[in-house]
């Protein structure tokens, strides 16, 4: 009975390939060596899992060494979103301008393409508290001195232009500081007119649209100046729900309202909510590239 040769000596039996194709097998795993380490370097690491509550334009969701990367890659505007923590009666959280700042930030940093976004700034001006004035009057609500709360922003923004960005970008979810935000902007571009590679911008439509073509959008939803109130109204709920719904309390919707909410919140939904968020989103995307586009 004849045995099979094994599989290596039949292979030895062959008659051996040319010089030129060895050559030539050779140069083909060689490229494609090089090819699949060039691929390996090239692409992106696999980002680990964000931490909860953040989106990957965070830079709190960033290590140091991401975010310097980021920023070569030309993610140069940082935008500040500032909220406040105060009462909002008994039917919303007092984190409610915290939350709604950061998400609205996010969705606008995304928007922009070349953004990233630091942390939300909750201790705001909310009025005297010796004797208590305004929100603090009710309990919950952080107030600091204005001059307190723009040095903190200072401060922020000279961090950001010496770790590279050329435009930091100061939004605020609350009215009473407005005036805060643009004195601040204006002080830090005369302190950097000598050095353009930075400015700073406090597009104030984020917050007036809120006050404008919002407004039209819930009338013509029909609903009334009596709903919509000034603080914790029907308008101000609305945005709320439509940002994150555990910012309200459904079950107290319908009252009985505490002093410190002006406007009737009972018919507030997500829906009418998405009205205002996304004037804000698109409003403010618009605003802040045609600031940071501008000749320096």
């Amino acid at each position: 009975m004849r045995v099979s040769r094994p599989a290596a000596r039949r292979r030895t039996d062959r008659r051996p390939q040319g010089a030129g194709f060895l050559i030539r097998r050779a140069h083909f795993f060689s490229a494609a060596s090089a090819a699949l380490l060039t691929f390996a370097l090239a692409a992106p690491p696999a980002h680990a899992a964000l931490p909860a509550g953040f989106a990957s334009v965070d830079l709190e969701a960033l290590t140091s060494t991401e975010l310097r990367e980021r920023i070569a890659h030309g993610a140069t505007t940082v935008i500040v979103p500032i909220g406040g923590t105060e009462q909002n009666g008994a039917h919303m959280l007092l984190g409610k301008h915290n939350v709604r700042a950061h998400v609205l930030a996010d969705r606008i940093a995304d928007a922009l393409g070349n953004a990233i976004v630091a942390p939300t700034i909750a201790y705001v001006p909310e009025g005297s508290i010796h004797p208590p004035a305004a929100h603090m009057k009710y309990t919950g609500t952080i107030s600091i001195p204005d001059a307190v709360f723009e040095g903190l922003l200072e401060s922020t923004a000279r961090s950001f232009k010496q770790h590279g960005f050329r435009d930091v970008v100061f939004l605020g979810d609350h009215g009473g500081y407005q005036s805060d935000l643009t004195a601040v902007k204006d002080k830090l571009n005369r302190e950097w007119a000598k050095d353009p590679s930075c400015r700073a911008h406090a597009p104030l439509e984020y917050y007036r649209i809120t006050q404008t073509a919002y407004v039209a959008a819930l009338k013509a939803h029909g609903v009334s100046d009596a709903e919509m109130g000034s603080h914790a109204g029907l308008a101000d709920t609305a945005l709320a729900l439509a940002i994150d719904p555990s910012l309200v309390h459904a079950d107290k919707l319908a009252g009985p309202y505490p002093a410190g909410v002006t406007g009737n919140p009972k018919r507030a939904t997500a829906e009418l909510g998405e009205l205002g968020t996304q004037l804000v989103v698109e409003t403010t995307v618009a605003a802040i590239r045609k600031e940071t586009q501008a000749p320096r």
